[in-house]
């Protein structure tokens, strides 16, 4: 992708789609979009049950609180309408000469009812011309050929809505929204198509959809984290693009920590979640200066090294990144690790704070001679043993993949032991325990990677899941006896370490600590 510059014509609005079964609950759900923030809704007449357009759409267009959009979708376009054709279209009409704002009209039928009706020539309500493509027409050249012919029914806005089966697919959406010579509004669906979303305001794109509150409909952000997180009215064709690189990263906080401090700062940046599935693809594709920095996280921590151009000391020495920044003067991906301070510190701190300092304050560290047991030896394991060492901790590791954690063990002169054993292993009184699994994260909320019985033996417990805050380990071990880390304290560090790369300043921890303290 190169470079956007783009005349936008005009504000990006925020449109909520409006899918409820009956007439009094779509007016309802109209007021309840405007008091969220919505400048749109979407009226998909197919969904309603037993609708009839000459008594209920005087009913819905005449308590409309905002303009609206009106589709009446069949099934054979993905709706749910399955009646008589010129009866749909006769209510799509309807809904015009009773003062909707927009009607939808699919591309097949758009040439022939566009010229029989002349609605070229209306100006009061708007024409929008729509398609869906499925994963098949996946070339840019294939959509460039489909916008032509959407273009040239002469419709006032085209809506193209495609479903990719890979976020790298969504950079022929980011171009076709630049280029387009028509308003144009464009997404893909899915975990992997929410950046078409979020990002559509600094391409040029005409709408952004969100869901209402206990509504949410699947693949799409709530009007809140659209307003609140990502600010989309804020995102213009300056705005640098950041994000997490997981698989899965639904469960990422990153958005509602790292937006709101954006802003803060009067930095013009966004922070998205990047569902990746190949990382070669994903940094072939996005080598644009607009796409500025990246967080990694799981199962990339270690692999994204390849990709890097350069990378930090220690992350090369510890083998993971977990944050990459395209570097302003040259483009370069360079890595690094804010992991390793970020957890070790906020272990230390808590021991410090309950006076745990083995009893000698001359020691460099409070987990200085400890024994530090490790599960987990993939990136953050890897970030927390290089920490522990650094502190003079002897490392006990453990993990699924015997020969990972051996040579884990070998590079902190610690200590591997087979998973199997975890179950019967007895730690050290006063012992270190750390969590650097996905245990404790959906679907395994109920799972706890040790045995309950030896909880009692460790001073300090850390668990890297951060969500949910308080996991079943830290439960389970603050009822032992134990001080319980959340990751939450790692990940407000680690995110601060990471913001003072992305934007060359000082990241204010305070304003991050109270986002953490109430949001997460």
């Amino acid at each position: 992708m190169g470079s956007v510059g783009v005349v936008r014509n005009s504000r990006t609005m925020v449109c909520v789609p409006l899918m409820s079964e009956y007439v009094e609950k779509m007016v309802g759900d109209m007021y309840e979009a405007k008091v969220e923030g919505a400048d749109m809704v979407e009226l998909r007449l197919d969904c309603l049950k037993h609708f009839q357009p000459k008594r209920d759409l005087p009913t819905l267009l005449s308590n409309k609180p905002l303009p609206v959009v009106v589709v009446y979708r069949p099934k054979c376009d993905g709706g749910l309408y399955e009646g008589d054709e010129k009866s749909r279209l006769e209510a799509l009409l309807l809904a015009k000469d009773l003062g909707a704002e927009y009607i939808d009209l699919e591309l097949q039928v758009a040439f022939d009812i566009m010229e029989e009706h002349k609605l070229t020539q209306q100006n009061s309500c708007k024409i929008i011309v729509s398609c869906f493509v499925d994963g098949e027409t996946s070339l840019k050249e294939d959509l460039s050929h489909l916008v032509t012919r959407m273009q040239s029914t002469g419709a006032d806005i085209i809506k193209l809505v495609t479903n990719a089966t890979d976020i790298t697919e969504l950079s022929r959406i980011f171009h076709l929204l630049t280029h387009c010579q028509v308003p144009l509004i464009a997404y893909s669906t899915g975990e992997r198509g929410l950046i078409s979303q979020l990002l559509s305001p600094k391409f040029g794109g005409v709408l952004v959809y969100g869901s209402i509150e206990g509504n949410q409909l699947p693949g799409l952000p709530t009007l809140a984290s659209l307003k609140e997180a990502y600010a989309v009215e804020n995102i213009d064709a300056d705005t640098k693009v950041y994000g997490l690189i997981s698989k899965p990263v639904s469960h990422s906080k990153g958005p509602i920590l790292h937006n709101p401090t954006f802003r803060h700062v009067g930095y013009n940046g966004v922070y998205v979640p990047m569902f990746v599935d190949d990382l070669k693809q994903f940094f072939n594709v996005y080598e644009s200066p607009d796409f500025a920095g990246y967080s990694v996280g799981i199962p990339y921590k270690e692999a994204v090294m390849e990709f890097c151009d350069e990378v930090h000391p220690l992350a090369q020495s510890i083998g993971a990144v977990n944050t990459i920044v395209k570097r302003h003067s040259d483009g370069k991906l360079v890595g690094y690790n804010t992991d390793c301070e970020a957890s070790i510190t906020a272990i230390e701190d808590a021991l410090k704070a309950r006076g745990l300092v083995n009893g000698e304050a001359s020691l460099p560290s409070p987990l200085t001679g400890k024994q530090f047991v490790l599960v987990g030896a993939g990136g953050a394991g890897r970030a927390l043993s290089f920490g522990a060492k650094s502190r003079g901790a002897r490392v006990t590791i453990f993990d699924i993949d015997y020969e990972r954690a051996k040579s884990l063990a070998l590079a902190v002169s610690g200590e591997a032991l087979p998973f199997e054993q975890l179950a019967t292993f007895q730690p050290e009184k006063g012992a270190v325990l750390a969590n650097a699994t996905p245990i404790g994260m959906h679907p395994s909320k109920d799972r706890i990677p040790v045995s309950e019985d030896t909880l009692r033996d460790y001073s300090v417990v850390f668990d890297a899941v951060y969500t949910p805050r308080k996991t079943t380990l830290l439960r389970d071990s603050e009822a032992a006896g134990a001080i319980i880390v959340s990751g939450v304290e790692m990940f407000l560090r680690q995110a601060v370490g990471q913001f003072n790369l992305f934007t060359g300043g000082k990241a204010p921890e305070e304003f991050m600590r109270e986002i953490v303290l109430s949001k997460f």
